[in-house]
């Protein structure tokens, strides 16, 4: 394909998606000239309003959320991964093992999970804290990076000495495959986004920047278009093409998620993810596989039927051009981002938009399976807000993180609080709003003005097909 070819598909593809999107918004809120009101959001003539207070529950939520999941998720980490190649685990779980004995995982053979014995919930009670881990440091460490230099678009520079400072390069420092090889990067002087080049990054398709990334997508609210740019430099400090793809899919899952809706969550879900897929390349696998696990779902076999249709599709006959088993990978490529991409929408249309099903799905459906579980719990999370995360579990649950857990220089030897954060994520929104959206910070109301891109009606026959691929 050419230069001017490729140039012309992405500037056509970016004109649908912001169509798309445009369109989505209007089907969300019956109208942006009616004024539809839910938790504290809503768009009257163009502008979504949203209330810092109800913002800020919803950020407690995302971070409250994605730690259950990403310690669940934990308990059946690369339990189970399939049958290829010189490691082998045996069949995969299926919902029946849920609250079973938890099997031991690639690395520690013969021993169950140290968090828990059986497959089952992490939770933990206030008094204790969550520790950090890669699907919260990282994200952690951006949103302190962007206060301390006051930018909504952190520099090269910037990213390679935040992670220079806060990630340990000598010692044990909980990064894998392309977050590691892009600090040894940083260390020999190089700085993003050369970090993520295959030329010098031998593992860019692994799954690094899905897990590190979605937290930008809440930094613009309502705007998935401004949500990819700040996010475009940190995603491609470890990831290129299709990884690059699959992280701003999330980002602009996330982006999406404080539209005021009248449909229920599951609807709502199927919507966003309907947008997030019409910013894929078609020609390339995350298009495919979204579309493929999406027919799955649509002719309403089980979700571990689905999970053995898409092992059968792409780590053994390596459809779409996703083929990772070929290259002979440690695990078969047990953590790289397609396989994973593929185990996690799974679970977001499994799940159905119910915040314990969704984590439960992801636990037992296979491979990395912390990160889908943190993900989607996160979304999820944000949408419902902190104290409904809480109702959800029926047990009073920590707000306390210790980010030193995995990363190191931050104030108060690391530990932190929910409610912390999700007001250090309003001082960045606030920047976001009034440097990148062209909004307004109404102090007076407490709230945000954010202008939408002008309504049109256009698109409707591209937004029906691709909400029945």
């Amino acid at each position: 394909m050419s230069i001017s070819h490729t140039f012309l598909h992405k500037q056509t593809s970016f004109i649908l998606f912001g169509s798309l999107w445009v369109l989505f918004v209007i089907l969300l809120s019956t109208g942006c000239t009616s004024k539809v009101e839910r938790s504290g959001y809503y768009i009257q003539q163009d502008t979504l309003y949203i209330d810092r207070a109800s913002y800020s529950n919803a950020l407690e939520g995302f971070w409250l959320a994605t730690s259950i999941g990403n310690w669940t998720g934990l308990v059946t980490e690369m339990d189970k991964i399939g049958n290829i190649g010189e490691i082998k685990t045996g069949a995969f779980y299926t919902r029946e093992d849920w609250g079973k004995p938890d099997e031991p995982n690639i690395w520690d053979e013969g021993q169950p999970s140290p968090l828990s014995e059986t497959i089952d919930f992490v939770l933990r009670s206030p008094g204790q804290h969550w520790g950090a881990d890669d699907d919260t440091d990282i994200e952690y460490m951006y949103q302190y990076l962007m206060l301390q230099h006051n930018t909504a678009r952190l520099t090269p520079q910037q990213i390679q000495n935040g992670w220079l400072s806060h990630i340990a390069t000598e010692e044990e420092n909980y990064l894998w495959v392309s977050n590691q090889r892009a600090l040894d990067l940083m260390v020999q002087g190089y700085e993003p986004p050369q970090t993520g080049s295959p030329d010098l990054n031998e593992h860019t398709e692994m799954i690094d920047a899905q897990l590190t990334t979605e937290l930008f997508g809440l930094f613009a609210p309502g705007r998935p278009d401004i949500a990819r740019e700040i996010a475009r430099l940190p995603i491609r400090t470890v990831a290129r093409e299709e990884t690059e793809e699959i992280a701003l899919f999330y980002v602009t899952m996330f982006a999406q998620a404080v539209l005021p809706s009248n449909e229920e969550t599951p609807n709502k879900l199927k919507l966003m993810a309907s947008v997030a897929r019409d910013s894929l390349s078609d020609e390339q696998y995350p298009a495919k596989m979204y579309d493929y696990v999406l027919r799955l779902y649509q002719s309403g076999i089980s979700w571990e039927a689905a999970r053995d249709s898409v092992y059968e599709a792409y780590q053994i006959e390596q459809r779409h051009g996703y083929d990772l088993s070929s290259q002979n990978l440690y695990c078969n490529g047990c953590f790289a981002g397609g396989i994973n991409f593929a185990a996690s929408l799974i679970s977001l249309f499994y799940g159905e938009g119910d915040l314990l099903e969704t984590i439960r799905v992801g636990s037992l459906a296979g491979w990395d399976s912390d990160n889908p579980t943190a993900t989607w719990a996160g979304l999820l999370g944000f949408m419902m807000g902190a104290d409904a995360v809480e109702a959800a579990f029926g047990q009073p649950l920590s707000r306390s993180f210790h980010i030193h857990r995995t990363r190191q220089g931050f104030p108060n030897d690391g530990y932190d609080s929910f409610p912390n954060m999700a007001k250090n994520g309003l001082k960045v929104i606030d920047m976001v709003v009034s440097d990148e959206l062209d909004g307004r910070v109404d102090a007076f109301r407490n709230r945000w003005a954010i202008p939408l891109p002008p309504s049109t009606s256009t698109r409707a026959e591209s937004y029906t097909r691709s909400t029945t691929r």
